[in-house]
């Protein structure tokens, strides 16, 4: 017999929080990664990266691709417990939207990257090119870091008259519209031309067979860099870019990997 938990288990409210928490935690990336990678173009992953094997622009552009795939993950394993936690966060009058945890999520994410990026690894910092990055570290630590994880805080059991069922839904669904427009602004780039794909060839893989998976296309280069690792190429089908794989791409945006950050790549070598 299939077990029903009723809507006022108390483990149901643990998982909301949880559930706003992870989509706060996405949405801090995802925010990161259309203002400051796309439109600002500050900087990228690994922008103060420039010797080794992760210095080259093929392994850039893939941690770029990477980075935004555990954002997508982190943005599902939220959606998932939102899912799994609906029926309480519509219907019962004992849970309460948790926006506190969705902004605690958001600046944990800054606090983490400022912490980790800028300041331990030093891979990027927030404006690559200012004449003091530290004010700017600071300033974005501060603005998008404390404090909204100090309102999430306070605001996170502030006691409240308990919401109706619309409450409850409107809560949830715009969790949901806010994270999959955010999703949809790295898969699709602002900055970025649609018909245009960044590819990033494995270390020792051959340009060769790369044009012949696209031997019966229209694809045409648009750029590519001195070592042949990243081309830039234009009118590729969708289905044409999954087998790019198996012919020595690791990275290929617009594909099974969000076209993200490489929206920095594509506006500046086409123009």
């Amino acid at each position: 017999m299939k077990l029903v938990r009723p809507p006022d288990d108390p483990t149901v409210p643990h998982r909301l929080r949880r559930a706003s928490f992870l989509l706060g935690f996405a949405m801090g990336g995802f925010f990161d990664g259309i203002l400051l990678h796309q439109i600002l173009q500050w900087h990228h992953l690994l922008s103060n990266v420039q010797a080794g094997p992760l210095g080259s622009l093929s392994a850039q552009v893939a941690a770029d691709g990477v980075f935004h795939a555990i954002m997508y993950i982190v943005a599902a394993a939220g959606l998932i417990e939102l899912y799994r936690a609906r029926s309480a966060a519509t219907t019962s009058p004992a849970i309460r939207p948790r926006w506190g945890h969705f902004w605690i999520g958001f600046g944990v994410w800054h606090i983490i990257d400022a912490l980790l990026s800028h300041w331990i690894t030093g891979i990027h910092r927030i404006k690559m090119d200012a004449d003091n990055p530290l004010v700017w570290d600071l300033a974005w630590f501060v603005v998008f870091g404390l404090v909204p994880l100090l309102y999430g805080w306070r605001t996170r059991n502030h006691r409240r008259p308990p919401p109706t069922g619309r409450a409850g839904k409107t809560f949830a669904s715009m969790l949901v519209a806010g994270v999959l427009a955010g999703g949809v602004l790295n898969l699709f780039p602002l900055r970025a031309d649609a018909d245009t794909t960044v590819i990033a060839l494995r270390p020792g893989a051959s340009p060769g067979a790369m044009f012949q998976a696209l031997a019966d296309t229209d694809a045409r280069v648009v750029w590519a860099d001195s070592q042949g690792s990243v081309w830039v190429m234009t009118a590729i089908p969708t289905a044409k870019k999954l087998r790019l794989f198996a012919s020595g791409a690791m990275y290929v945006s617009g594909s099974v990997a969000p076209a993200g950050c490489s929206a920095w790549l594509k506006s500046g070598t086409a123009s």
